[in-house]
């Protein structure tokens, strides 16, 4: 197959016949055809077509699957996007219900710890998780635990993950980091 692709590639022989005629009409080689020398330098490529589709056939066939393709890539793209979306949202979500848990751990330490009442927040059978009737519960922010936590720290030497009290603060700090 390549013998005959690198005869239609090379030139033409200046011994063929119809070179010696374009030569007569006032050609020179590797010049430009016209008057002016604008046209073409090189003769028309030859496209030889492996497949049996029609001339014309063949480019809304590509068309349409480089169109397929590009949508495939955005809903591809898009679908991530979701997926990273979502997953951000869920880990955000978690990390709120930790800092609440967490908040709750460390108002009932200290209340025991100051020897105050522990009040458990009682929930009603009616009410569904989420929902309130007109009540809204302020927002406890990662802020509110730190506070807390240092309180322990600071007054009662106690360390909430771990669950111990310690004589010294430098004790704390030092074994039990926050």
């Amino acid at each position: 197959m390549s013998k005959p692709l690198a005869r239609i590639e090379a030139p033409i022989p200046q011994s063929n016949i119809g070179f010696k005629l374009l030569k007569q009409m006032g050609y020179t080689p590797g010049s430009a055809l016209g008057k002016e020398g604008s046209g073409r330098a090189e003769p028309v490529g030859i496209q030889i077509r492996r497949t049996r589709v029609g001339i014309g056939r063949e480019e809304p066939h590509k068309e349409k699957r480089k169109r397929e393709e590009i949508e495939a890539e955005r809903e591809r793209k898009k679908e991530k996007n979701l997926m990273e979306e979502f997953g951000s949202r869920q880990k955000s979500q978690w990390r709120s219900r930790r800092v609440v848990v967490n908040f709750m751990k460390a108002k009932a330490a200290l209340d025991q710890l100051e020897n105050k009442e522990v009040v458990e927040p009682k929930k009603n059978e009616d009410e569904e998780d989420g929902e309130q009737d007109g009540e809204e519960e302020e927002e406890i922010t990662e802020e509110d635990l730190q506070e807390l936590l240092m309180k322990l720290r600071g007054e009662h030497q106690y360390c909430l993950f771990c669950g111990f009290q310690v004589r010294w603060v430098t004790l704390l700090v030092i074994s039990h980091p926050l």
